[in-house]
């Protein structure tokens, strides 16, 4: 609450003519046709054009010291937002929301079938930790976007940087016959169908890096830690019976454009599809349509026949095989040659003229 005075040194010179505390009362104007109540509200709003910070508490009923702060907790969520004299708050960079509508209507009647739900969040803590929290589906698949994720993992719980309204945070529920046993190659099958469906967007410089990255060589690197740039992440989680029927989340973090603010929190080389297009990009309602367009019949081809029919496919986006590698496990580090994929969706590696099997639960893999 502001105090009743000429000057409030707390706040920004956009704030410090605001001289009552009380909620502006609404009037006509543009800003009437959309009320701004939380920091949603308020970027839906900037979509349309800039505004005054009075004319948001105009049509907020709120003080302009309460848009100020809507405004700050957009900004430390890593939108761009920026002042124009006597225009107000606009948005620095071009900006869409994910629309469930915008989504469905991109994709073909086939696929829209075989999607039971498929809605949008403004902020979760996880999509895949969502999905498993509701009931399955009866039929189809539940899908399921956020804007935000404030508890985005990736495998062996590592932490997934989510930033506000900048990558594409995705994840499909599904049941799936033949038991657990199956699960495992999911993420490879899904790897496959997120990468094919980014070369038919032109980023066909992605691969695939054992055992669910989506990655992208760095021509320029120096050291093995740099060689393989992550673009984005896939994560396999769920239940059900041994020989029975399986429950999967299958979610997937995509590195679309990165804010400044978030970059380093990133521990690990990485890159996202606006420095791959060296600027603009794909819409994200665009992203989304076209991942779903790939993953839909890839898992329905998988629930039908398994992992063995897109073993050549897997070949011909394996980021590894041919390389040298670093195997990491508990017992330490060791130096191997990548062969490819097993039958089962292992890593074949040979050690020295030995052959071996490794599989995701044990180790990572870094090119070296």
């Amino acid at each position: 609450m502001l105090r009743r005075s000429r000057f409030s040194p707390s706040l920004p010179a956009d704030c410090r003519r605001e001289r009552r505390s009380r909620p502006v009362p609404p009037r006509r104007g543009a800003c009437r046709r959309l009320r701004v109540v939380n920091e949603r509200d308020l970027l839906v709003r900037l979509l349309q054009g800039p505004a005054s910070g009075a004319a948001l508490a105009r049509a907020a009923g709120q003080t302009r010291a309460a848009i100020w702060k809507h405004v700050q907790a957009l900004r430390a969520a890593g939108v761009a937002i920026a002042v124009q004299p006597g225009r107000g708050y606009t948005l620095a960079q071009p900006l869409q929301l994910l629309d469930a509508k915008a989504i469905l209507a991109q994709l073909a009647p086939v696929s829209r079938a075989a999607i039971a739900t498929l809605d949008v969040a403004w902020s979760l803590d996880s999509t895949n930790s969502e999905l498993l929290r509701r009931p399955p589906p009866a039929h189809g698949a539940a899908v399921l976007l956020a804007e935000r994720q404030s508890g985005g993992r990736g495998r062996r719980g590592r932490h997934w940087v989510s930033p506000l309204a900048a990558n594409l945070y995705l994840s499909l529920a599904r049941n799936f016959g033949g038991g657990l046993a199956r699960l495992p190659g999911l993420s490879l099958v899904a790897g496959i169908a997120s990468a094919e469906a980014l070369h038919t967007l032109g980023f066909k410089q992605v691969r695939l890096k054992w055992p669910n990255d989506l990655v992208v060589a760095d021509a320029a690197a120096t050291g093995p830690e740099s060689a393989l740039r992550k673009l984005g992440g896939l994560l396999t989680e769920g239940g059900g019976e041994v020989a029975g029927p399986a429950r999967a989340v299958l979610g997937l973090g995509l590195n679309v454009a990165m804010p400044a603010g978030a970059m380093a929190a990133i521990a690990q080389p990485w890159t996202d599809l606006a420095t791959l297009a060296g600027g603009a990009v794909p819409a994200r309602n665009t992203l989304a349509a076209a991942l779903l367009t790939h993953w839909l019949p890839a898992l329905a081809d998988f629930d039908a026949h398994g992992l063995a029919p897109f073993l050549p496919r897997y070949a011909r986006l394996d980021a590894l095989a041919g390389r040298e590698v670093l195997l990491h496990a508990e017992g330490g580090t060791r130096c191997a040659h990548a062969l490819g994929l097993a039958a089962d969706g292992a890593l074949r590696v040979r050690i020295g003229a030995v052959e071996h099997s490794v599989h995701a639960g044990e180790v990572s893999v870094r090119a070296a």
